[in-house]
């Protein structure tokens, strides 16, 4: 799949946007598939890392022994398949149809352990994503189409400009219903129920927060913010205020809440809930180097946070630890994978030349040249967060020394494990 999606690169780099029609239900709407350069540059992070979380699956529920993993791999490849979807998505029906498929093949890997603590988690992370898309995602959708007279996505936004003059309420509602109907994107207050779904296998959370389900949140928020809205129209509407509000809310609300977290996934869990809101920022700034910093950081988070996850599950199932006040001596025992942790936590802090500080550049530059200095701010005030939360896990590992009488023995590297976390880091 991989090999597939990498093929279109030549001809997408060339100006070409390959595209086809499966069939048409009504004018203006159709279960189509469009290649641009944005949906490609996702497809091309989300098939890569793929392979790199099948393998650490093989070794982590060969580990631990899990039961039903022939169900655990076939829903793992039906997500991907709905990633796939998201990404060449024509128009925001053929885009809402993956967009809920992802969510319904997601529940089960949520659900996997069946412990009672698991269904809730799982309860509680299909009835967020199921009861947003259809109490606010689909009214969103039929509000404008009934405006537009279509659904292709469009560069430049499909809202004829004698519309958005006339009804500036009803399409800044309608911004309003997309912005937390896509509740993927884990913008406060629709957030919690992605802490509740760390219940799941680890390679579960990678593929939920660094490659698949949160990514296909923040990546259909901006085909709608450029490709259905555009820049002017929002910046008409007055929306951009509306959606940095709440992405600067997010951002660091959510990196104080990370903090007080000792479990690890939980804290790497709400540093993922902030993370995801630069992207919004990002595009909500209807600045160049704004938007390229957002773009460019649905890819440059990915592989920083699976790598964080990747180490996360290498240390339970080597070490049976769950705690960051559980650390201390770690990094003699697991060298490369805590070698791997402190370059993805440079890389989400923002410290050159990691991929996370391209990103966080472009997004710094893109709010000078918007004249917000507020967004600069929040900016610095997060990687400074960034540090605090990350920092402390990396000290323990290395610069602490295990409690006497600790037995630590039995803890050494997995191969299947380690390999695609050191590969990930690399990206990083």
């Amino acid at each position: 799949q991989f090999g597939l999606v990498a093929s279109m690169v030549p001809q997408v780099m060339a100006g070409f946007t390959p595209e086809g029609v499966l069939f048409q239900l009504l004018p203006g709407v159709a279960i189509a598939f469009r290649v641009d350069g944005f949906g490609l540059l996702f497809a091309l992070g989300a098939s890569l890392l793929w392979i790199a979380t099948s393998f650490y699956s093989i070794g982590y529920v060969r580990t631990l022994d899990e039961h039903a993993q022939t169900r655990y791999f076939a829903c793992f490849a039906l997500a991907l398949s709905a990633t796939m979807g998201v990404a060449f998505a024509a128009n925001l029906f053929t885009l809402f149809l993956f967009y809920e498929a992802l969510t319904l093949a997601t529940y089960s890997l949520v659900a996997h352990k069946e412990t009672p603590e698991a269904k809730a988690g799982a309860r509680k992370y299909i009835i967020y994503l199921l009861g947003a898309a259809k109490l606010l995602l689909l009214p969103a959708i039929v509000l404008t189409y009934n405006v537009a007279g279509t659904l292709d996505f469009r560069p430049g936004g499909i809202l004829p400009a004698g519309e958005v003059a006339a009804h500036p309420t009803l399409l800044a509602v309608v911004f309003a219903l997309f912005l937390f109907g896509l509740a993927k994107n884990a913008v406060m207050p629709l957030h919690s129920w992605l802490p509740a779904a760390m219940v799941a296998p680890t390679p579960v959370s990678a593929l939920l927060h660094a490659v698949a389900v949160v990514k296909t949140g923040v990546f259909a928020t901006l085909r709608v913010f450029l490709f259905v809205f555009g820049t002017e129209s929002m910046r008409q509407l007055g929306v951009d205020t509306l959606a940095l509000g709440v992405a600067s809310a997010t951002i660091l609300l959510a990196s104080v809440l990370a903090l007080y977290q000792d479990n690890l996934k939980a804290r790497l869990a709400f540093s993922t809930i902030s993370q995801l809101s630069y992207i919004v920022l990002g595009g909500a700034l209807l600045t160049t180097s704004g938007i390229v910093g957002g773009i460019a950081h649905i890819t440059n988070h990915a592989v920083s946070k699976i790598t964080l996850f990747f180490c996360a599950g290498s240390i339970y199932a080597s070490a049976h630890k769950t705690d960051v006040s559980q650390m201390s001596g770690l990094a003699r025992k697991m060298p490369w994978t805590m070698a791997a942790f402190a370059i993805a936590s440079l890389s989400l802090v923002g410290i050159p030349p990691s991929s996370g500080f391209i990103s966080k550049w472009y997004l710094a530059v893109g709010s000078v040249e918007r004249g917000s200095q507020w967004v600069l701010a929040v900016l610095l005030v997060s990687s400074l967060l960034n540090a605090a939360y990350l920092g402390p896990v990396v000290y323990k590992a290395y610069f602490e020394l295990p409690a006497a009488g600790h037995d630590d023995d039995h803890i050494r590297e997995a191969p299947l494990m380690v390999i695609p976390t050191v590969f990930s880091a690399v990206l990083s």
